[in-house]
C-alpha cells in the first residue's frame, strides 16, 4: 500500500507542470559502454561486473569512459504491483547490488527500456509503466536509460520521450536520458529540452560501408552513418548530442585502419563514444584507439561544437572541427580503396558558422600536431603533403604558437 501511495504522489508530481529533464548531466559527449554490439541478449550480472573490473584495469576509466549500460534482455517480469524486476537467472543479486558494485569501481551504470509495450527484443517494456520504472531505476541507483522505441503502434514520439523525461525528474534521481528511435521522427528538432543525447539513424554495423537490409529496416556501415550527419550539426551542443549510434571498433568486422578511422570521425563530430566491444579481451591496438587521449579530447572540447565536412575530392574528404582556445581540429578522411594524396594549402579560407571563427593561417602561425603518431608536423607556413592510406585517417590538432 505504501508503495502505492508514492507512486501516486510521484504521478501528481509528475502532472504538475514542474517536471524538465536534468540539467548539466553531458556537457560533453558521454563516454561508456554497452552490451549491445557484441553481446545481444547474452548478459548478465557476472559478465557486466568483469566488464567494470576490465575498464579500470586496461585505463579505459581513467580515459574518460564513465558509464556500463546493460542493453536489452536483463528485464525479468512485473511484480503484482507492477515494478519491473530483473531476471532472476541472469541477474541472481538484483540491478541494485550490481549498481553498487559497478559504483565501488568509480563507474556508473545504465539501463534500457523502451517506449512501448515490449522491447525489441520482446521484453516488458515501459508504456504505461514510465513513473514505476523511474522510481525502479531510482531505488537502484540507476545513472543513465537508453529508450528505444519498439512496439510503439499509435504514439507520437514526442509525447511518448516526453512522458519518460517527466518520470525521470519525478522520481527524483538525474539519469542521463538517451532518446533512441532512430531518428524517424527528426528527434534533433526536439530532444534538446527531453534527453542529453538522440540517436540520428537506424542501428549501426560492423562495416566500414555496407548496407545490411533485414526486409522492413536495415542497419548501417559506418561511412553511410557518417553520411547521415549531414544538416544536424548545428542542433548539438553541450547536454544536447546527436548521436549516431555505439562504435564497433574492436568487434573484428573491420581493419585497424577502419577501427581508427571510425573513432576519429566520431570524435570529430562530437559524437557520444559509448564502446561496443569486449573489453575484457581486445588487442593492443583496439585499446590503443579507444583511449587515445588525443582524438578523445578532440571529441570532450569544452567549446561543443561538432564538426563539419569542409571539402571533398576524389573520395578525399577534409574536416574541420573548432576547439576552445582557439585551437582546431583537422581530419583528412580516405574513404577509397586505394592510397590518398593530402595536398593542403593552409592558407585556404576555413569558415565555421557556428562558432564565427576563420582559421586564417595567413595572419596566424599554427602549429601541427598529429593525434596518431604523436609526432609534430610543422607548422602552418607550409603546405601538408601526405599519403593516407585506404579507408583511414590524417588527423591533426592546430595550435597558434
Amino acid at each position: 500500500m505504501k508503495r502505492s501511495l508514492i507512486v501516486l504522489m510521484v504521478l501528481l508530481t509528475g502532472l504538475s507542470g514542474f517536471s524538465q529533464k536534468f540539467e548539466g548531466l553531458a556537457p560533453t559527449p558521454p563516454m561508456g559502454w554497452n552490451s549491445w554490439n557484441k553481446f545481444a541478449c547474452d548478459v548478465n550480472e557476472k559478465m557486466l561486473m568483469e566488464v567494470a573490473d576490465a575498464m579500470v584495469a586496461n585505463g579505459m576509466r581513467d580515459a574518460g569512459y564513465e558509464y556500463i549500460v546493460v542493453d536489452d534482455c536483463w528485464h525479468g517480469e512485473r511484480d503484482s504491483l507492477g515494478f519491473i524486476q530483473a531476471s532472476p537467472e541472469h541477474f541472481p543479486n538484483g540491478i541494485k547490488a550490481l549498481t553498487d558494485y559497478i559504483h565501488s569501481k568509480g563507474l556508473k551504470f545504465g539501463i534500457y527500456s523502451c517506449a512501448g509495450n515490449t522491447t525489441c527484443a520482446g521484453k516488458p517494456a515501459s508504456r504505461g509503466h514510465q513513473y514505476q520504472d523511474a522510481l525502479q531505476y531510482a531505488k537502484w541507483g540507476v545513472d543513465y536509460l537508453k529508450y528505444d522505441w519498439c512496439d510503439t503502434e499509435g504514439l507520437n514520439a514526442e509525447a511518448a520521450y516526453t512522458t519518460m523525461r517527466d518520470a525521470l525528474y519525478a522520481a527524483g534521481r538525474p539519469i542521463v536520458f538517451s532518446l533512441c528511435e532512430w531518428g524517424d521522427n527528426d528527434p534533433w528538432k526536439w530532444g534538446a529540452n527531453v534527453g542529453h543525447l538522440w540517436r540520428t539513424t537506424g542501428d549501426i554495423y560492423d562495416c566500414f560501408d555496407c548496407e545490411v537490409n533485414h526486409g522492413t529496416w536495415s542497419s548501417w556501415g559506418v561511412m553511410k552513418i557518417l553520411d547521415m550527419q549531414d544538416g544536424l550539426r548545428q542542433y548539438a551542443g553541450p547536454d544536447h548530442w546527436n548521436d549516431p549510434d555505439m562504435m564497433e571498433v574492436g568487434n573484428g568486422g573491420m581493419t585497424q585502419n577502419e577501427d581508427r578511422a571510425h573513432f576519429s570521425m566520431w570524435c570529430m563530430i562530437a559524437a557520444p563514444l559509448i564502446a561496443g566491444n569486449d573489453v575484457r579481451d581486445m588487442s593492443k591496438e583496439t585499446l590503443e584507439i579507444l583511449t587515445n587521449q588525443d582524438a578523445i579530447a578532440v571529441n570532450q572540447d569544452k567549446l561543443g561544437i561538432q564538426g563539419f565536412k569542409f571539402a571533398e575530392k576524389d573520395s578525399l574528404e577534409t574536416w574541420f572541427k573548432p576547439l576552445e582556445d582557439g585551437d582546431w581540429a583537422v581530419c583528412f578522411l580516405n574513404r577509397s580503396s586505394k592510397v590518398a594524396n593530402v595536398d593542403f594549402d593552409w592558407n585556404t579560407k576555413v569558415y565555421d558558422e557556428l562558432s564565427k571563427r576563420d582559421l586564417n593561417a595567413g595572419e596566424t602561425v599554427y602549429s601541427l600536431f598529429n593525434v596518431w603518431t604523436k609526432k609534430n608536423e610543422g607548422t602552418t607556413k607550409k603546405a601538408i603533403n601526405a599519403k593516407i592510406p585506404s579507408h583511414d585517417v590524417l588527423m591533426l590538432r592546430i595550435s597558434s604558437m
